[in-house]
């Protein structure tokens, strides 16, 4: 046939015809790893149907000059597009051999309903002479496809796929022209998977090549492959295929085939917390990814599926993502890791005589060593080497990008909520605040050992413990092992959400049982930027900015999807925003920037500047197609404000829906007063933001180490404003969460917010787990005390009835 190839007729030589995908198959096929049988319509149909059906032309017509940052007409011209692909009538002869091939794989000329076989139809991009395109995820995949018309029917809608939004956007970025992209549909007999999941060859996270990791979940794959639910993951030895760690994850619900349809089913409950796949299947699987590999000489990702007893292949590909101990290096890796053991063994001070500097408050618990390096400015910050021991008065968000490189962070002001304490937790670095004189002792090039732990930086390299610092770090910050949800961990009522703002710790955070990012903070972004935003307005590079913005905030989305994302727009204070690029020249100096010209105030005064971030948001949502991307105001002080920012939001095309939520920052005094007239306005959620609001309540500067002792969210004008809000929130089914640090410091707070009715809280990555505990833990007393109640109740009414 010219049009279809079997599975049996291809190999990996065929990309150009076959895509990825399809060469893949037809590779493993041959092979005879354990594939399910198919075919693939090649990238010649698709081209022979766009260019004898004349709508190649009308294709060029509608893209030549097309803006792709013009996102309402970009998503026109996507529309227009697939809808002339759908409408046209495919060749017949294309149409002849699809059906010929369909039902060759029925094993009948003319089937009966019963021998129609199910397929699943994916779609393969192939690009001729453009090596270096990567088409991954842009186009549509079918699944439980049945009959030779409905084959036909979703070939076109693979075609279509080609010019979804994204795909459109993604080419005219890369500056290819979209008629030399073809896609070749790949036509596979279903597996209907009892368990499926991903296999990797090699830790996809630290890289490790001589463990395969495993991925498991009940019915259909997609859910592993989208993230829509947390998988099992098991570790296994590449040497001998010992299982080297478990980790079980409790599956509420699943994806399979009812009729003719995907349907989400649930998962009965004496299935819901064991083990996925035996330990058997898990070795052979474990046996087979390892074959792959050494066929391909390469790590794999690879997609499988368990039946009848029987695993599957249904798809491999290269591991695009390995880092810098990379696969083909593991003597080098080898060796480096020799060093650093060298390293660790090097002699230490004992605590005992070690000698102490400085002590301070400790904000992100463990312990680095290395070389001090002081930085009284951000424009310092290219001295910073990796591993120094960053000493500075107090951070801004300027200072991150040397933040990023420090093993420890010691600052002379500030208190367990300031900007070093917050950023270093986390970024998972070890953090001592408010030590008053950091500046005046540590002098650049000293050796010290900080133990945040106990807030104190010792001379010289001290053995704490016996413990080495590397592996304490490791633990803080999650990068010694990918973290999963294990079955121990609790369920609970309250949503229990993570504050972010570095988009690499994205992924890696995502792995826990969070329900989502309660707290996207915008700063890190606009920093990393670095230019202030009016400049880039008036260089006519406003849309360059909207674009990295988007970038930034597509990682998130992309991680946590489908959770929601709950991004809090700029709310840098006048002081920060001079920091940046340009910003002299557009921020007035002010002597108490924290209550300052900030927030929603400035997005009233500055449309414009607000309208660039709003557009992100919409980029990120309509052409990265990532709905799960929604909006919070920070600092707002009246109600004339929001209703001016939501009227900015509808004249950009932003509007409350149902996948898109508008919530605001309660952190002003004059908010929580007003809270009804804000909900009454329309609204879906407010967080809380402990942290403002405790110092506006109480009049106590957060960052002034004389007063650290009495900044505490637990004293009752603040437990007051905190109770009102979330009752009064409660009373217009408006979502109530909080985003401050003290849930994660005071079991007894956290247990206050549950008492109340809190939606959700959002702590820090180190605090998830420790959160939901104490959470789950309250709502359990909760429920026992009104049982109780209820108990005493009937025994009252008993008693009274005689």
């Amino acid at each position: 046939m010219k049009y279809v190839a079997w599975f049996s007729e291809i190999d990996k030589s065929n990309v150009k015809e076959a895509g990825g995908k399809g060469a893949n198959l037809g590779e493993m096929t041959r092979v005879q790893f354990p594939v399910p049988p198919g075919f693939v319509l090649l990238s010649n149909a698709y081209f022979d149907f766009v260019e004898q059906t004349n709508i190649k032309h009308k294709i060029s017509v509608l893209t030549r000059t097309l803006d792709v940052r013009d996102n309402e007409k970009l998503n026109k011209v996507s529309e227009e597009v697939k809808k002339l692909i759908i409408d046209t009538e495919i060749l017949p002869e294309i149409k002849e051999e699809i059906i010929k091939a369909y039902l060759e794989l029925c094993g009948s000329s003319a089937p009966t309903q019963e021998q129609m076989v199910f397929v699943a139809i994916r779609s393969s991009a192939t690009a001729e002479d453009l090596p270096e395109a990567s088409f991954a995820g842009q186009q549509a995949s079918f699944l439980n496809v049945r009959s030779p018309e409905d084959v036909v029917d979703a070939v076109k809608k693979c075609w279509a796929s080609l010019f979804e939004a994204r795909a459109i956007f993604y080419r005219q970025e890369k500056g290819f022209d979209h008629l030399r992209v073809g896609l070749a549909a790949v036509v596979q007999e279903m597996v209907q998977s009892e368990r499926s999941g991903v296999a990797f060859t090699v830790d996809p996270v630290a890289s490790d090549p001589k463990k395969i990791e495993i991925e498991a979940a009940y019915g259909l794959g997609e859910v592993v492959v989208s993230g829509a639910v947390t998988p099992d993951r098991y570790v296994v030895s590449k040497k001998n295929f010992k299982i080297l760690e478990k980790h079980i994850a409790e599956q509420t619900w699943m994806m399979a085939k009812v009729g003719d349809k995907n349907e989400h089913v649930n998962v009965k409950e004496e299935y819901r917390k064991k083990q996925k796949l035996d330990d058997k299947y898990i070795i052979e699987l474990a046996k087979i990814c390892k074959a792959i590999e050494d066929h391909y000489a390469f790590p794999q990702d690879i997609e499988w599926g368990f039946v009848d007893g029987k695993l599957y292949i249904v798809q491999s590909r290269p591991v695009t993502t390995l880092k810098k101990i990379k696969f083909e290096e593991e003597g080098e890796a080898k060796e480096a890791a020799q060093e650093k053991k060298a390293e660790e063994k090097r002699e230490r001070i004992p605590v005992e005589a070690a000698k102490m500097l400085v002590k301070g408050l400790g904000a992100s618990q463990g312990i680095g060593t290395g070389k001090v390096k002081q930085l009284f400015s951000p424009k310092e910050i290219t001295s910073m080497d990796q591993g120094d021991i960053l000493v500075t008065d107090m951070t801004t968000p300027d200072f991150v990008p040397a933040m990023r490189k420090a093993s420890a962070i010691v600052t002379n002001a500030g208190g367990s909520t300031c900007h070093a304490a917050i950023v270093s937790r986390e970024l998972g670095i070890p953090c001592i605040v408010g030590t008053k004189e950091a500046t005046k002792i540590l002098r650049n090039g000293m050796i010290v050992t900080v133990d945040a732990g106990h807030g104190i930086v010792y001379e010289g390299e001290v053995e704490l413990e016996g413990i080495v610092k590397e592996e304490i770090k490791a633990a803080m910050a999650g990068t010694g092992q990918r973290t999963s949800v294990v079955a121990a961990s609790p369920t609970t009522g309250t949503k229990i959400y993570v504050n972010l703002a570095e988009a690499a710790l994205a992924e890696k955070v995502a792995l826990q049982d969070v329900d989502g990012v309660g707290l996207l903070r915008a700063e890190f972004m606009i920093a990393g930027i670095g230019e202030h935003p009016r400049k880039m307005i008036e260089d006519h590079r406003g849309q360059e900015f909207t674009d990295k913005l988007s970038d930034e905030l597509r990682k998130f989305c992309e991680a946590f999807y489908p959770r929601p994302v709950v991004y809090r727009t700029t709310d840098f204070k006048t002081n920060e925003y001079r920091n940046l690029e340009g910003g002299a020249k557009y921020e007035p100096e002010e002597a108490n920037p924290m209550m300052g010209y900030r927030g929603c105030a400035r997005y009233v005064h500055e449309p414009e500047v607000f309208k660039l971030e709003l557009e992100a948001i919409k980029k990120v949502r309509d052409v990265y197609n990532l709905k799960n991307l929604w909006i919070m105001i920070p600092f707002v002080r009246r109600i004339g404000e929001i209703k001016a920012a939501k009227e900015i939001m509808n004249s950009v095309g932003l509007h409350r829906t149902k996948d898109f939520k508008l919530w605001i920052m309660v952190e002003v005094p004059s908010t929580v007063f007003l809270i009804d007239e804000f909900c009454e306005l329309g609204i879906d959620g407010v967080s809380i933001g402990t942290n403002d609001l405790t110092q506006l309540i109480m009049g106590i500067d957060r960052d002034n180490p004389t007063l650290a002792e009495g900044f505490d969210e637990r004293n009752a004008a603040v437990l007051r404003a905190v109770k009102h809000v979330i009752k009064t929130c409660r009373k217009h089914h408006v979502t109530a969460s909080l985003c401050g640090q003290a849930p994660s410091v005071y079991p007894d707070f956290a247990e206050k917010l549950v008492e109340y009715g809190i939606t959700s809280i959002s702590v820090n990555p180190d605090a998830i787990e420790r959160v939901r505990r104490i959470v789950a833990s309250a709502e359990k007393k909760i429920m026992l005390n009104r049982l109780a109640e209820l108990l005493e109740r009937e025994k009252d009414i008993e008693e009274k009835l005689g």
